[in-house]
């Protein structure tokens, strides 16, 4: 085990607070970083070294790798779809982050990267049906990614690639694929699917409201990863020697329709839907294709849709019933 600390980039976020929590439990020394005050962070641990920097910046991104030799790059402005299609500027605004803590990384002798892309760097023509075969790594070229925060993320994922064949800095990079979970966002405009859906279903059963808001028509179908399955495939990433951009992801795809269904039958109640035809709705079809996870890792997300929901449900639901639901519960070690 190093004897440097480890730097988790965003770790004011949902996926760093939860690899904060991992690495620390292994016995790892943690430098985590966010810029949102630490009283919003997701989840903070007292035994991590915490700072705020705004990792926009140069200077900051510096001050943060140095005297660390491995850095996990999740830091970025993003949300769900209904921010990201309307936010397109703020989420090409990240492409700074990870050029300064490459920059930084390479300045402070790190040496070894992760990087956290997305599944909307995948060629817009490859999910056009909702029949959506799985997505390969091949598919994201040629280039036609998510408008705004698939460039970015797309353009990211090369700079890492050059930062590795220049200048030797091993770079690992996983192309996520809709994590969910305890400690995610589930209101606010940032939240996705899986937590939108939960609290919409968790209010209308509250108000005695029959009645759900789906965005678009049911129909799109997605893959859904939970949380503790993101945290093994980034850690087995980091240790191995892959080092082309490979998908983080479950296979498990399902219609917006049937997660609803789950959701409906966890929480014990049948709802009229609503379909906001007008509202964001991405992609009509979005899976991933696993094949490359098996081959090289010897593993893949496992954790059925159904068994993460309800994990999910139970924590939102228990956020909602706090006496000021606009408070966040941070877990605080």
């Amino acid at each position: 085990m190093s004897k440097h600390p480890i730097l988790v980039a965003g770790a004011g976020g949902f996926i760093g607070g939860e690899l904060v929590k991992t690495l620390l439990a292994q016995g790892c020394s943690v430098r985590a970083v966010d810029k949102k005050p630490q009283w919003q962070w997701y989840q903070r641990f007292e035994q991590a070294e915490n700072l705020t920097f705004n990792l926009e910046e140069k200077d900051s991104c510096i001050e943060a790798v140095n005297g660390c030799d491995v850095v996990y790059n999740l830091a970025a402005d993003m949300g769900g779809m209904g921010f990201i299609e309307l936010n397109k500027g703020l989420c090409m605004l990240s492409v700074l982050i990870n050029t300064h803590l490459l920059l930084a990384s390479r300045q402070c002798g790190a040496r070894r990267y992760f990087y956290a892309s997305s599944a909307c760097v995948y060629a817009s023509h490859k999910q056009k049906e909702t029949n959506n075969p799985g997505l390969k790594e091949e598919d994201a070229y040629p280039a036609d990614p998510e408008d705004g925060y698939g460039w970015e993320k797309l353009f990211s994922e090369r700079m890492c690639r050059h930062f590795r064949e220049d200048f030797g800095l091993e770079t690992r990079i996983a192309r996520f694929h809709n994590v969910y979970g305890p400690y995610g966002t589930f209101d606010g405009g940032r939240e996705k699917a899986p937590a939108a859906i939960c609290r919409k279903v968790i209010q209308a059963k509250k108000s005695g409201a029959n009645e759900i808001e789906i965005w678009g028509d049911g129909q799109q179908t997605r893959s859904f990863m939970f949380i503790d399955d993101c945290i093994k495939g980034i850690l087995l990433l980091m240790d191995s020697d892959v080092v082309e951009p490979i998908n983080l992801g479950s296979s498990e795809m399902v219609t917006i329709n049937q997660l609803v269904d789950i959701v409906e039958e966890i929480a014990g109640v049948k709802l009229e839907r609503r379909y906001n035809l007008n509202a964001p709705k991405g992609v009509r079809g979005r899976s991933s294709d696993n094949t490359l996870i098996r081959q090289r890792l010897g593993w893949e997300p496992s954790v059925p849709l159904r068994e993460g929901i309800a994990q999910t449900y139970a924590w939102i639901e228990a956020q909602m019933s706090l006496s000021n639901s606009n408070e966040r519960v941070v877990n605080r070690f």
